[in-house]
C-alpha cells in the first residue's frame, strides 16, 4: 500500500497540515503470539495493513485519514509464555494506548480517532482506554475489533466452519490475502488433542464446562490450542475468503470514519 496515509512515512509539515485540515487518525494494534506453524507471529502487521486500507478508501471517499504506527505488543493473556512473544500487562497496555491517543488529543491536532485492534487480549485495555479518553477529553474513540468482527462475518461470506478458530480463520485467510509472503500453508495442520484443566476439557480460551455450565479458568495456550491451533482444520483457509473479509472490514471502517466526521463532538 502507498505510504501516503502512514504518519511514519510522511514529512512532519504534511502531517501537520492534514491534521489541521481535519484528518482522522487510525491507531492500529495487535500482538506477537503463536498462530500455529503456518502463520506469522505478528498479527499487528494485519491490523496496520487493514488500517492503511481503511484510510486509503476513506481518502478516495473524501475523508482524509492518517495511520499511526501499530502497537505490536499485545495484552498479557494466554500467550505470555510462547517463545518469541512479547506481551504487556493490561494496565501498561492501557497506558500506552491512552498516551498514544493523548499525543493527538492534548495538542488539539486531531479530534477523530479510530482504534483498529487485531488481538483479543487487547480488548479490555483498549475499551478501558476509550472510556478514560472520553472522560478526560470528551472524545468518543470507536474500536474495530478485527477478529471479533471478521469471525461474525465468516459464515456469511462462505467460510468453512472447520477453519474457524485460533490458528485458523479469520486470521489465516486474512493473512493469506494480505501477507502471503509470510505464510507457510504447507505447514498447516488440523487441531491436536488438548489437555485437561481440573480434569475437564477446555471449551474455549479460558473456559471449561462442569455440569453443563461454563466456568472461566486461567489457561496457557498449549492447554487449549496445542501448537497454537484451535481450529478443527485450518487447511481450508484461502486468500479469496480473506479478501472478502478485508473488503467488509474496510467498508465498515470507512463508514465509522464518516460517522465520526458527521457526529463526533
Amino acid at each position: 500500500m502507498s505510504g501516503a496515509v502512514r504518519i511514519a512515512a510522511l514529512p512532519a509539515p504534511e502531517v501537520a497540515a492534514r491534521l489541521a485540515a481535519g484528518a482522522a487518525v487510525l491507531l492500529p494494534m495487535g500482538s506477537l503470539e503463536t498462530h500455529g506453524p503456518a502463520l506469522p507471529m505478528g498479527d499487528y502487521l494485519l491490523a496496520e495493513e487493514i488500517a492503511a486500507r481503511i484510510a486509503e478508501a476513506a481518502g478516495a471517499a473524501g475523508l482524509d485519514a492518517l495511520v499511526a504506527p501499530a502497537i505490536p505488543f499485545g495484552g498479557e493473556d494466554f500467550f505470555a509464555g510462547v517463545p518469541g512473544s512479547i506481551s504487556l500487562p493490561g494496565a501498561v497496555l492501557q497506558a500506552v494506548i491512552e498516551e498514544m491517543a493523548d499525543s493527538f488529543l492534548r495538542a488539539g491536532t486531531a479530534r477523530r480517532l479510530l482504534m483498529v485492534n487485531g488481538h483479543g487480549g487487547n480488548v479490555a485495555a483498549a475499551e478501558a482506554a476509550a472510556r478514560a479518553l472520553r472522560r478526560r477529553h470528551g472524545a468518543v474513540v470507536p474500536i474495530l475489533h478485527l477478529w471479533r468482527a471478521a469471525g461474525a462475518l465468516h459464515a456469511e461470506l462462505g467460510g468453512d466452519p472447520a477453519t474457524l478458530g485460533h490458528g485458523g480463520d479469520p486470521v489465516a485467510s486474512v493473512t493469506l490475502a494480505l501477507r502471503p509472503d509470510l505464510c507457510r500453508p504447507e505447514a498447516a495442520r488440523p487441531r491436536q488433542p488438548a489437555g485437561a484443566v481440573l480434569g475437564l476439557a477446555p471449551s474455549g480460551f479460558g473456559t471449561v464446562r462442569a455440569a453443563g455450565v461454563e466456568f472461566a479458568v486461567p489457561m496457557e495456550v498449549e492447554e487449549v490450542a496445542p501448537g497454537g491451533v484451535q481450529a478443527a482444520d485450518p487447511r481450508g483457509a484461502s486468500a479469496a475468503h480473506g479478501a472478502r473479509l478485508v473488503a467488509r472490514l474496510v467498508a465498515a471502517g470507512v463508514a465509522m470514519l464518516r460517522a465520526l466526521r458527521e457526529h463526533a463532538p
